[in-house]
């Protein structure tokens, strides 16, 4: 892309903030250009934050009915997935998906709890809790 055609659209998912990207001079040199963004990105931003909030509110609901661990909500809520968390850990993804089980994370030691806390980063006490999400808008 040519300098000069660098997004310029002030979105709103930046917060007044300017990312750096590559782009070619007027002698095809390439140069770092500040972009304020791109009406595009900030849609698909917004839907991939949409979709996050999906998927923590189903989360919630199947934490709350006792199907999930409260780490299956606090993954969500903290934007991963279950290759993310199982990376951030440094575990196997089925060692993972297992801590989903209520019965098997309620017997978590506290060190695989520290290490899901620091990932997650939220504090051991907030991990082991379903959040009170009745004052959220859904």
């Amino acid at each position: 892309m040519e300098a000069t055609k660098v997004p310029q659209d002030n979105i709103s998912t930046y917060a007044n903030n300017a990312k750096a990207v590559y782009a070619t001079d007027e002698n095809g040199d390439y140069s770092v250009v500040a972009s304020t963004g791109w009406e595009v990105e900030e849609e698909v931003t917004k839907q991939a934050l949409n979709e996050f909030e999906r998927q923590a509110q189903v989360a919630y609901d199947l934490v709350r009915t006792g199907e999930k661990s409260p780490l299956y909500y606090h993954m969500f809520a903290q934007r991963m997935d279950l290759i993310v968390l199982a990376q951030s850990v440094g575990w196997f993804q089925w060692r993972v998906k297992r801590h989903f089980s209520p019965k098997v994370f309620a017997k978590l030691s506290p060190a695989k709890l520290s290490a899901y806390s620091d990932a997650l980063g939220v504090s051991v006490k907030k991990l082991t809790k379903l959040p009170n999400l009745s004052n959220k808008n859904k």
